[in-house]
């Protein structure tokens, strides 16, 4: 294994961050909306009295935006929806006698409240309201609360608000960051507390996230945006290129590497990424991150590229070889696969129906992304008869007298000899 590009290495910062938001947290806590407002002006300079999107807002952003966009919004939607419909007619659920008089099943039942956080930054990503909404509502929950960054208007980005609404956002607030994820989880004035918060953030909604985690439960630490290209000699480096920059202009923190079997190929995607940016109007993202956190490797053959693959454990994975389809079962770890050179994980990124709110920084190891089961518990129940319990109860009374917990004893045995104690 060759290293044609290296990567930087990342400074500090992590504690920094853990404890500003620490004192967030505290603060929301202590303070309900009065926080919220205070860290509107603070942090997005603005002053806003009402927190809750109203029905008049909603209307204005949809005359506010041309019907191209509308529509272009509706048809992602029936795609994100038909997929995860797809998905959760794959979660059954189900009763069946394991043995005679024993009754097991399984239930499915939808989380009652989620929290969908939107990112607002840089630019308005209604598709990560559509990402974190649509499977929720598809999974059957009863309520779902959008919370998103205010404009320095004091609105929610038009797009974003009729991407939320038509995704069926139920709630909708006005305020973002690590605050935001703080309210979702500890509630205030206007905001109820829910169970499960979803939705991709930066560092200060990532570290809110894992402070409130247990208090709530969340999708996963989601972020900064990654993608790993596996590429053979075959491959276009116009569309490599291309695929890594749109990963990079996302953050400057986003990690984007291309592993291939061709240093000409390597070698090619390195000029062309310096040819693209001349003319990328994000550049001065893009660039920052392809300089600061860019990798090219080059691997001696295609095994030792996917070890490598498996042991990055990428967030997008696009594989750019000329045999693809046939070897997808070599990669193990992963938050999405692309497989050949037409499958842009742009495309993922916004229209074609799955999910991209996904694994980063190695979670693909031990982690999927959000899917409708997200918002699902999956619980089991029992009905035993008699006859099961001849069965079980002899079993478990030896067992529970071997481990010295005779409650549990009593409990099975006064069932199968109707005595408390076994004589």
């Amino acid at each position: 294994m060759e290293i044609l590009k290296q990567e930087e290495l990342n400074s500090g910062g992590e504690v920094m961050v853990e404890n500003a938001v620490s004192a967030i947290i505290q603060r929301v806590r202590q303070d309900g909306d009065a926080a919220l407002k205070s860290y509107l002006r603070q942090f997005d300079e603005v002053d806003i009295e009402e927190l809750r999107v109203q029905e008049s807002d909603i209307q204005k952003a949809q005359s506010q935006l041309p019907q191209t966009m509308i529509e272009d919004i509706q048809f992602s939607v029936k795609r994100i929806r038909a997929f995860a419909q797809a998905q959760r007619q794959t979660l059954l659920e189900f009763e069946q006698e394991m043995i005679p008089g024993v009754y097991l099943g399984q239930r499915v039942i939808p989380i009652e409240t989620v929290g969908a956080y939107v990112p607002g930054g840089r630019y308005p990503l209604l598709s990560s309201a559509q990402m974190a909404i649509i499977p929720a509502k598809v999974a059957g929950v009863s309520n779902v609360k959008v919370c998103t960054p205010p404009t320095k208007m004091g609105e929610v980005h038009p797009a974003v608000l009729v991407a939320a609404h038509l995704s069926g956002a139920d709630e909708i607030y006005r305020v973002g960051g690590a605050q935001a994820i703080a309210a979702l989880a500890y509630g205030t004035e206007s905001i109820a507390p829910v169970n499960k918060i979803t939705g991709p953030g930066n560092l200060y909604v990532t570290e809110a996230k894992r402070q409130v985690h247990g208090q709530v439960g969340i999708d996963l630490l989601a972020g900064p945006s990654e993608v790993l290209v596996v590429a053979d000699q075959f491959a276009n480096p116009v569309y490599v290129a291309s695929d890594l920059l749109a990963q990079a202009e996302h953050d400057i923190n986003a990690r984007v590497a291309l592993v291939t079997t061709d240093r000409t190929l390597g070698m090619a995607v390195l000029r062309e990424i310096e040819e693209q940016l001349k003319t990328l109007p994000t550049a001065n993202i893009a660039r920052f991150s392809w300089e600061r956190r860019g990798q090219v490797f080059l691997a001696d053959s295609l095994e030792e590229a996917i070890l490598l693959v498996n042991e990055w454990a990428p967030e997008h994975l696009h594989v750019q070889t000329i045999n693809a389809y046939d070897i997808k079962d070599q990669f193990i770890n992963y938050g999405s696969l692309f497989l050949g050179e037409l499958s842009s994980v742009v495309y993922a990124d916004k229209v074609c129906g799955t999910n991209h709110i996904l694994p980063t920084r190695g979670a693909a190891k031990y982690t999927g992304g959000v899917w409708v089961g997200t918002f699902l518990k999956v619980v089991t129940y029992q009905k035993i008869e008699q006859q099961g319990v001849d069965v079980l109860a002899p079993h478990c009374v030896r067992q529970s007298s071997q481990e010295g917990l005779i409650g549990h004893l009593r409990s099975a045995n006064v069932r199968w000899s109707g005595k408390l104690d076994v004589k």
